[in-house]
């Protein structure tokens, strides 16, 4: 990859960088606008990409997790590499602000910033996970790495499998393709959604309504050109009662038409075990309309 990819990041940024299965992981830091403050990133590049832009997916991550847990755990660079497909895993929250309880909770402040904009203080300063990864990250993605900005696709796991299903439906011009592995389907109506809801976007439940994946389904005017939904639950899943709801999600696209794909899978739970078991199946799904 002469001259493209991490070194075209410049050295200083990039943390490290692997070969893999022909291509390269790269773990990279930059000082990010939105966050105001220092941001990670990661990539894989496939072979593919020595010779010319690639398509480029965006994981994003659950909670606890960060720029590392996908590119280590999900085993997805052997099928990526052969599909030609770029991915890009950023962190999931803003890191080094020191902000009062941001750190008291696994599930809310560091690692939980939920791909939302905080509007309550002192959220609001830093805590700007959506317009991160719809805006500032893919800009600097498509300025110094080798990838098609117009063949975009989007998923992610649980708190980022929430965060893939908004960011798609709100931006269909962005994304050609979206996933989910057990995502947070309606966070208006479970713990882990309305704790964060109500700490980075004050008690408005309105306010709530455009990040949640339920609510933005309902809402929409035409399903028509939407891409095709794929997620997959874990039947073995501790959370999946209390926090995922796969069943209001398949409600709400079976009312209005959305084209979804919803796997249940006996024995497998939240983990990466379970990611990694059917990350191949996302990735082609992905490549479908990536590739087309």
């Amino acid at each position: 990859m002469s001259g493209k990819g991490a070194a075209a990041f410049g050295e200083s940024n990039t943390i490290s960088r692997h070969g893999a299965f022909g291509g390269a992981v790269s773990f990279h830091r930059h000082e990010a606008v939105e966050t105001a403050c220092a941001m990670r990133f990661s990539v894989f590049l496939p072979p593919q990409a020595a010779g010319g832009r690639v398509p480029v997916l965006y994981y994003l991550a659950g909670l606890t997790c960060n720029e590392e847990t996908f590119m280590i755990k999900a085993g997805a660079q052997r099928v990526a590499a052969e599909l030609g497909l770029a991915i890009v895993a950023p962190d999931t929250s803003p890191r080094g602000v020191p902000l009062p309880g941001d750190s008291e909770n696994w599930d809310f402040g560091v690692a939980a910033g939920f791909y939302v904009d905080a509007t309550v203080e002192p959220w609001s300063r830093h805590y700007r996970m959506y317009s991160y990864v719809t805006c500032e990250l893919p800009a600097l993605i498509a300025a110094h790495f080798p990838v098609d900005a117009d063949r975009q696709g989007i998923f992610g796991h649980s708190m980022g499998g929430h965060g893939a299903l908004t960011l798609a439906l709100k931006n269909p011009e962005l994304y050609r393709s979206v996933s989910a592995f057990a995502p947070i389907s309606a966070p208006m109506q479970c713990p882990w959604g309305q704790k964060a809801l109500a700490g980075y976007l004050g008690p408005d439940r309105d306010r709530w309504r455009a990040h949640d994946a339920c609510e933005l389904v309902r809402g929409l005017e035409t399903v028509a050109g939407r891409p095709p939904m794929l997620v997959d639950q874990g039947l073995s899943d501790p959370h999946l009662q209390k926090q995922l709801s796969p069943e209001r999600l398949e409600q709400a696209c079976a009312a209005s038409g959305y084209p979804l794909t919803l796997r249940r899978h006996a024995g497998y739970d939240h983990g990466y075990y379970f990611i990694s078991t059917f990350i191949e199946d996302h990735l082609r799904h992905h490549a479908r309309s990536l590739l087309a």
